[in-house]
């Protein structure tokens, strides 16, 4: 699996690729300098239950992380990763 971050500097998006087809993709809106809102989280219904999503989250988390930008998770799937996993709190605005 690759994940791919495309960013306009006002929304984006992290896909990840399974060779050419989409597994899933997570997009984002820049809210200021150094915050994104996750608004959507889509997994191909051919890879449910693969953990595609959390993936997904996971290579955003270790981006984020890195520049040091922090995330309001509106995104229903999001907000629930956030609830379940206490180590991916540390980047909630």
């Amino acid at each position: 699996m690759e994940f791919i971050k495309t960013d306009d500097g006002k929304k984006g998006m992290v896909q990840a690729m399974d060779g050419s087809t989409e597994a899933g993709a997570m997009t984002f809106t820049w809210a200021g300098n150094d915050k994104i809102i996750i608004d959507h989280t889509h997994v191909d219904d051919a890879y449910g239950g693969q953990g595609i999503g959390k993936k997904i989250l996971e290579n955003i988390l270790d981006w984020v992380r890195k520049d040091n930008v922090k995330i309001i998770p509106l995104c229903p799937f999001a907000k629930a990763q956030f609830d379940k996993n206490e180590d991916f709190r540390d980047v909630l605005s």
